[in-house]
């Protein structure tokens, strides 16, 4: 049995994220984050890691069963469902800015798929995101009038990968904006579409 830690791992909250949503079984949750699942096309999980982060996640205290549901393919699914603290801790995590431009593919992308899943508004994650990356942007840019050599180009890099991670949030965060600026559309597209 995993040894109880204070971080979880993507994949980890992933899981938590799926059954923070609705109770599930492994099964169901090993095919969301299969690579075409539905979460999956963010961050995948290979079926045997989906078990061992249930695994863990239990040890935590963060999920818990809940059931059992017939299959037709074996043995009975055990139902898995997060506990309240898990849910809790599944918010706090949503709210949290990711500390490295590294992370923003898996962690930030994740994050906001489930605030999206959830229909909460992704504009004060984003808001403190845009803070995270716009400071660690200033600190770069000091350090690289200062270096030379290959530390500079590596600073450079940094600098434009970060650079171009707060235009990306920054324009998230314009995307409400977006939406609301569009023109109405007429169901004339949709019932030609549909003849």
């Amino acid at each position: 049995m995993p040894r109880p830690r204070e971080e979880l791992t993507v994949g980890e909250w992933a899981v938590l994220g799926l059954l923070a949503e609705a109770p599930s079984h492994g099964f169901a949750i090993a095919r969301a984050l299969a690579p075409e699942g539905e979460v999956g096309k963010v961050w995948s999980v290979r079926r045997p890691l989906v078990y061992r982060a249930v695994e863990t996640l239990a040890a935590m205290g963060l999920v818990l069963a809940a059931g059992t549901v017939a299959s037709t393919s074996g043995p009975q699914r055990t139902v898995l469902q997060a506990t309240p603290t898990g849910k809790r801790a599944m918010t706090r995590w949503l709210a949290q800015p990711v500390a490295h431009v590294r992370d923003a593919r898996s962690l930030l992308m994740l994050k906001l798929l489930f605030l999206n899943r959830r229909g909460a508004d992704p504009a004060p994650l984003l808001t403190a995101q845009r803070e995270q990356f716009a400071g660690l942007a200033e600190r770069l840019a000091d350090v690289a009038d200062a270096a030379d050599g290959f530390d500079r180009a590596l600073i450079l890099w940094r600098l434009e990968s970060t650079t171009a991670a707060v235009r990306f949030v920054e324009a998230m965060l314009a995307e409400p904006a977006r939406a609301a600026a569009r023109p109405a559309r007429s169901g004339t597209g949709a019932r030609r579409a549909g003849r």
